[in-house]
């Protein structure tokens, strides 16, 4: 059985595919890669993005989530989507501000603010 065939592959392929992994051999497995074992065998790899890319793949979720471009939602809409990127890490990674910024279609400065306003106590 091949490992896309395996059901372990079929059981985290969306998994993987969310995160904007891709499934390999375990032979073909390079040293970042995550090789998964099912029953003691080395069944299949999973070769996760790099950082920068996964803020990509997010935010192109986000917009297929929301049926359009993130710039064309509304306030309301563009502060959770800065809470949710902000609980997944997407401002650890270097230049994410301005990557979210860019893809909201505000300013840096609008996203700082989103990113403070929930940290004030008067949510106003």
């Amino acid at each position: 059985m091949t490992a896309p065939d395996h059901a372990l592959a079929q059981a985290v392929k969306p998994l993987v595919d969310a995160m904007g992994g891709v499934l390999i051999e375990p032979g073909e497995a390079a040293e970042d890669d995550v090789v998964l074992s099912w029953e003691g065998e080395e069944v299949l790899a999973v070769r996760l993005p790099q950082l920068a890319d996964s803020l990509d793949h997010i935010l192109a979720a986000l917009e297929r989530q929301h049926g359009r471009p993130l710039a064309e939602l509304d306030r309301r809409t563009k502060q959770s989507i800065v809470r949710t990127l902000e609980a997944r890490g997407a401002f650890s990674v270097r230049h994410g501000v301005e990557t979210v910024a860019g893809a909201l279609g505000v300013s840096r400065f609008t996203v700082y603010n989103y990113l403070n306003r929930e940290k004030s106590p008067s949510d106003g």
